[in-house]
C-alpha cells in the first residue's frame, strides 16, 4: 500500500478577507490566478512570477461564481453570474448576458432566488455550470439546484436537476467519467460521460465524506486523482481513481475550505471567513485567504470554452 501524503500549510500565499472566496483559475499562458469572492463581488487576480504584491481586486457589481476562458480571444472570458453566462471584459470588467437560464416555465422570482455556484469547460468546450439558492435571497439547501451546459453553438441543456448545493465538477483523464458534487449529500457522484454527445448517465456515489464538514471544489490531477475541498474541515483530501484517500492537506487556521486549482505542481486554496467564529476561533485568522502548497504532480488542466 502506498504511504498516504500528507501536508500542513500554517500561512497563507495572500492573507485575505473573502466573504466566500471561490472558482481558483489557472491561466498558464499568463502564469496567473485569478478567483472570486462570490459575496462581496469581486474578482481578484495575482501574477504568479510577481508573487502576492501583484494582487489586483475588482469590484464586479454582480456576484460571479465560475469563469473560463474562451478560445482565441485575448479580450474576453465566460462566467456564471448571478442570472446566467455572461462575457466579461478582461480590462473594464463589464458584464454582458449572453444566456440567461431561468425560463418562464420555471415560475415567478426564481431568476432572483438563485445564482450560480461552480463550472468547468470539458474537453470539447462545452461550459457545465451549476445553480444554487442565493443565500442573500433565499437560504440554501433546497431541492432547486441545476447543473446546466451551454455549448459552443450557444444552445443550453438542463443536465441534472433538484440538487441542492452542486458544487465541484471534473473529468477524468480520459474523459470516460465525470464526478460531480452535491455538498449537502457528502457525496462525490460518477457518471458515465459521452465525450462525443456531452451526454452522462449510470449516476452512483464514488466517494462519500463522513463528518459534518461537505465536499466543495474539487480538481483533479494528471493521474486521475481528486482533490476535493473539506469545507469546515480545514483540509483538502486527495481521493485516487479507485476511491482511497491518499492524501491530506491540513489547514489548521482556516476551517471553511472551498476550491483547489492547480499551476503547475502548485495547489492553490481558497476558503471563506468562519461561519461560527466564537465555536472556532483559530479558524478566524486566516479564513478567507488564498493558500498554496507544492504537491509534485501537475493537474490536467483546464479547456477553454469554444465559442462559435
Amino acid at each position: 500500500m502506498a504511504e498516504m501524503q500528507r501536508w500542513t500549510v500554517t500561512e497563507p500565499y495572500i492573507k485575505m478577507s473573502c466573504g466566500l472566496g471561490e472558482a481558483p483559475y489557472y491561466e498558464s499562458s499568463r502564469h496567473t490566478l485569478r478567483f472570486v469572492d462570490i459575496v462581496k463581488e469581486k474578482l481578484h487576480i495575482v501574477d504568479l512570477n510577481k508573487g502576492p504584491s501583484s494582487l489586483e481586486s475588482f469590484d464586479l457589481g454582480t456576484p460571479v461564481s465560475t469563469t473560463a476562458d474562451i478560445e482565441g480571444s485575448d479580450d474576453e472570458i465566460i462566467v456564471g453570474a448571478k442570472h446566467g453566462y455572461a462575457i466579461m471584459n478582461r480590462n473594464t470588467k463589464k458584464l454582458e448576458y449572453i444566456k440567461k437560464v431561468w425560463e418562464e416555465r420555471d415560475g415567478l422570482g426564481k431568476d432572483e432566488r438563485m445564482r450560480f455556484n461552480d463550472g468547468v469547460v470539458d474537453h470539447e468546450g462545452r461550459y457545465w455550470a451549476s445553480t444554487m439558492n442565493d443565500p442573500k435571497v433565499k437560504a440554501p439547501p433546497t431541492d432547486e439546484g441545476v447543473l446546466f451546459r451551454l455549448d459552443p453553438d450557444m444552445t443550453l441543456h438542463r443536465m441534472i436537476e433538484k440538487v441542492s448545493i452542486p458544487n465541484g465538477i471534473c473529468f477524468s483523464p480520459d474523459a470516460k467519467i465525470m464526478y460531480f458534487i452535491d455538498s449537502p449529500t457528502s457525496n462525490v457522484f460518477k457518471f458515465e460521460y459521452d465525450r462525443k454527445t456531452g451526454d452522462i448517465s449510470n449516476r452512483e456515489v464514488f466517494y462519500h465524506v463522513e463528518g459534518d464538514a461537505v465536499p466543495d471544489g474539487m480538481t483533479i490531477d494528471v493521474n486521475g486523482c481528486l482533490w476535493i475541498a473539506i469545507c469546515g474541515g480545514g483540509k483538502v483530501l486527495k481521493v485516487s481513481p479507485e476511491a482511497k484517500v491518499v492524501g491530506e492537506i491540513l489547514l489548521p487556521y482556516a476551517r471553511m475550505i472551498t476550491c483547489p486549482a492547480f499551476a503547475d505542481e502548485d495547489l492553490f486554496i481558497t476558503s471563506a471567513e468562519e461561519e461560527e467564529p466564537d465555536k472556532y476561533p483559530d479558524s478566524v485568522k486566516y479564513g478567507g485567504s488564498l493558500f498554496k502548497v507544492h504537491v509534485g504532480v501537475n493537474g490536467l488542466g483546464v479547456h477553454n470554452f469554444k465559442r462559435r
